[in-house]
This record gives structure tokens, C-alpha cells and sequence, in this order.
């Protein structure tokens, strides 16, 4: 570690550290300790912008994600781009930039990824002189180690935290997530938060609270981070397509793991799996004549060698039989509401 790395990290860790361990027992002492490092971490933590987005009510998402969705992200260049979690703006009509508490900047939607989780908006007009966020190397980041959760609103905002696992996330909604961030303590105002290393390097985007950011005798809550390489690896696709491409097979169904089984708990309004006669309560054994035990592998086997568009044939139990569904797939993009832009 550099000597500046090393300075830098010490006075970011301080300041959060300090508004957590001594506003509470000693407010005074606290404030005074805080006072004398904060000018060193502002400029950092001011590339945490807030984001509100409003969604239409004839949104697919808007019954289950709201209409009017908070949180923040965090600038990366100079030319107003802004790096946050896809559902917070997913299908958003219109959306801001919270700079401060005077002032708002309008924003347009520049991409929405679901591979990734990810999304991209584009300052309409002026940030001001907030400084981007540099993008670090999240690839070494390893259980262990500290950083600190920031979501908008400067060092008040900011907690420190550890790394506390890097596993691969299977979501219900078809997402898959390879060598996701878990830190603890949870932060509550997760979405979009940044996750910040040492030198003031953007390492992952806050995603979801989870129960069990740390899986040992003892479950530890946390949160679930995108790892800010996943960003890197996308961008291109991102500015140029609005989303990574091509773009998966979607089945439109929402599982749960049972007993080395997945259930279908959900399946999406007019969605391919509810064209092709899947029901809720249904139990998958496999894909194509492959067994499944997990989301993972499911969302694995359904994506292996297919576009969207192609036939993943799917197996499910039924009462004493097994009963193969051919659900033809769809992109997931032309479903969604969007922009029609992205």
C-alpha cells in the first residue's frame, strides 16, 4: 500500500468509524474528531449522487418495485455519466440527480442491463464541479477486507464495512450474478450505494440487503454488491445498446429452491412461460433431459447455446409424471416497458 493510499484510507475509515462508535456516547468528541478529517473525504463521497425516478403506472414493474423509486449513484466521468442499480430507473419515464439539498439536475436513462443488474443515466446539464469517481479493480477485493458503504448525502451517508464473502447470487427473476460482493454491517440505504476502496476507488454498486451475507454457524446480514468489473466488462455494449447483447433467453417465471427442486412460485403476465401452459406450484426437474437442483443451474442450462427467441424445453413434474413444456423464449427487453431508445 502507498503512503497516500494508506493516508487516504486512514481518513475515510476515521471519519464513518467515528460517526458510528461515538455520536452516540460521546456527541461532542465525535463532532470534533469528524470536523478535522471531513474536508479529505468530501470530494470523494460527493460523487455519490442521489437518483429519483418516476415510473409509469402501466409499467410491468411498477406493482411490485413502485412508482416513485430513491437511491443513488455515483458519477464516473466528466461528461455526466452515472453509474447506479438497474430497478431503481428500470422503465422510468423521467428521472433526477440529486446534487444537495438545493439542488436537482434532470437525467436521462442511457442504458437498463439485466445481465448485470446495472444502469446508466446522463446528466441533462451542469453537475457543477463534483469530481467522477475513479473505477477501481474489484477483482482483488477479497473477504476481509475494508471499505466503506456510501449512498448519497457525503460522510453522513457513509459507513464502514467488511468483505465478508464473494460467491455467485441467483435471483428469483432470472438473474444470475458470478462472484458477488457481501459486506457487512448492512447499510439501509443500499441502492445504487457505492462501494469504495482504499484510494477512493469505486469497487462495486450497491444491490440488496441480504440475511446472509456471511454463510457459517453464524448468518450474518449484509449487503449484495455488483462488482464494478462487471461494469467494465459491459460499458461498451451499455453506451452503444442500452444492455448487454445479445440478449438472454427469457422465460418469464419467478422460482424458488425446494428440496433440490425449483418451484414456480410466479410467472410474468403474458410472458413466454404463461404462453407455453407452465403453472404456478409447478416443480422443474430439468432442462432438456438435464436435471437442475438449483436457480443457478436452471438459469445455466436454459441459457446455454440459446438466443432469445430460441426454445428452451423445460421438464416439470405433474402429478406421478414428467410432462415436458417447450416454453418459447423471449427477450426480456421488448417485454419490459422501455424507453424505446434502449
Amino acid at each position: 500500500m502507498t503512503e497516500r493510499s494508506g493516508s487516504y484510507r486512514r481518513r475515510l475509515l476515521t471519519i464513518v468509524g467515528i460517526a458510528v462508535a461515538l455520536s452516540v456516547a460521546w456527541p461532542g468528541l465525535a463532532a470534533r474528531a469528524q470536523s478535522a478529517e471531513r474536508s479529505a473525504v468530501e470530494p470523494v463521497l460527493a460523487a455519490v449522487l442521489g437518483v429519483r425516478a418516476h415510473i409509469p403506472d402501466t409499467a410491468r414493474t411498477a406493482s411490485y418495485l413502485g412508482t416513485e423509486r430513491a437511491g443513488s449513484g455515483v458519477l464516473i466521468d466528466g461528461a455526466g455519466l452515472v453509474v447506479t442499480i438497474g430497478y431503481l430507473i428500470m422503465e422510468a419515464a423521467s428521472v433526477e440527480l440529486v446534487l444537495d439539498a438545493q439542488h436537482t439536475v434532470p437525467a436521462q436513462v442511457v442504458a437498463y442491463d439485466h445481465d448485470s443488474g446495472l444502469g446508466l443515466l446522463r446528466a441533462v446539464g451542469s453537475v457543477g464541479d463534483i469530481a467522477p469517481m475513479r473505477l477501481g479493480n474489484s477483482s482483488g477485493l477479497v473477504a476481509g477486507a475494508h471499505a466503506v458503504v456510501a449512498s448519497h448525502g457525503g460522510a453522513n451517508a457513509a459507513r464502514p464495512a467488511f468483505v465478508v464473502d464473494r460467491r455467485e447470487f441467483a435471483g428469483y427473476w432470472e438473474y444470475l450474478l458470478e462472484d458477488a460482493i457481501f459486506t457487512s454491517p448492512p447499510h439501509p440505504l443500499y441502492g445504487g450505494a457505492a462501494l469504495v476502496g482504499p484510494e477512493g476507488e469505486l469497487l462495486g454498486i450497491g444491490s440488496l440487503v441480504v440475511g446472509d451475507a456471511f454463510r457459517g454457524e453464524r448468518i450474518v446480514p449484509g449487503n449484495m454488491f455488483v462488482p464494478v468489473d462487471r461494469l467494465k466488462a459491459a460499458i461498451g455494449d451499455l453506451l452503444t445498446h442500452g444492455h448487454s447483447v445479445p440478449p438472454r433467453p427469457w422465460l418469464g417465471m419467478y422460482t424458488e429452491e425446494l428440496e433440490g427442486r425449483l418451484l414456480v412460485r410466479h410467472l410474468a403476465e403474458e410472458g413466454p412461460a404463461e404462453a407455453a401452459g407452465l403453472r404456478r406450484g409447478d416443480l422443474i426437474l430439468g432442462v432438456d433431459s438435464q436435471p437442475v437442483t438449483s436457480m443457478a443451474e436452471f438459469y445455466r442450462r436454459a441459457w446455454a447455446k440459446r438466443s432469445a427467441g430460441d426454445i428452451v424445453p423445460i421438464d416439470v413434474l405433474r402429478g406421478m409424471g414428467v410432462e415436458r413444456i417447450e416454453v418459447r423464449s423471449s427477450d426480456r427487453y421488448r417485454w419490459l416497458r422501455l424507453d424505446p431508445a434502449l
